[in-house]
């Protein structure tokens, strides 16, 4: 099941989020005219990236192109939002790095695995106010599975490939699922 950028977009018009500029925030990050092709090793989206190969179910692909999309599009419009997600980031990262020796990107994806359930994420309650645990699972788990189920092609995998709100959605919500 392969994802695309139409699919992040979806999923940003499904949090109400515009995404005029999202092609280019990575590619003139510097805002110089220069193209950035390297991305420090702090990067949010890659990170992110690294955390959505884990827990995005296996069958799923194009998950570089999706989650930068999205990210990029979720942070640029709530700066609120971006900064409680790099804090959750940034324990992440910490947390990584103090009980693995290497940054969450570098690690291997059973290591970045072994990471969350230590956290304990998994159990955790997604909270904004919360822990650090429960930020993680808010901000980052959360916000990732969200941006998965509410894009067409992550909806085909529970059985809702147009959402209300997508082409076709209402059209399939009055049909059923067994028409």
């Amino acid at each position: 099941m392969e994802l695309s950028r139409r699919d992040a977009i979806a999923a940003l018009a499904a949090v109400g989020i515009g995404t005029g500029g999202v092609a280019l925030y990575r590619s003139d990050a510097f805002g110089d005219g220069s193209i950035d092709s390297e991305t420090s090793p702090d990067d949010p989206v890659d990170t992110m990236i690294a955390l959505a190969a884990v827990v995005y179910p296996s069958e799923v692909s194009g998950i570089d192109e999706f989650v930068e999309t999205y990210v990029v599009g979720r942070l640029e419009d709530d700066e609120t939002h971006e900064e409680r997600t790099v804090q959750a980031l940034a324990h992440l990262e910490g947390y990584a790095s103090d009980e693995f020796g290497d940054s969450f990107v570098d690690l291997s994806p059973e290591d970045r695995d072994a990471v969350l359930r230590e956290l304990g994420v998994q159990n955790a309650q997604p909270n904004p106010e919360g822990s650090d645990v429960e930020r993680i699972r808010y901000y980052l788990v959360n916000e990732l599975l969200y941006a998965l189920f509410t894009s067409p092609t992550g909806g085909e995998l529970v059985g809702h490939e147009n959402p209300p709100g997508h082409g076709g959605g209402l059209d399939s919500y009055r049909r059923g699922p067994d028409a």
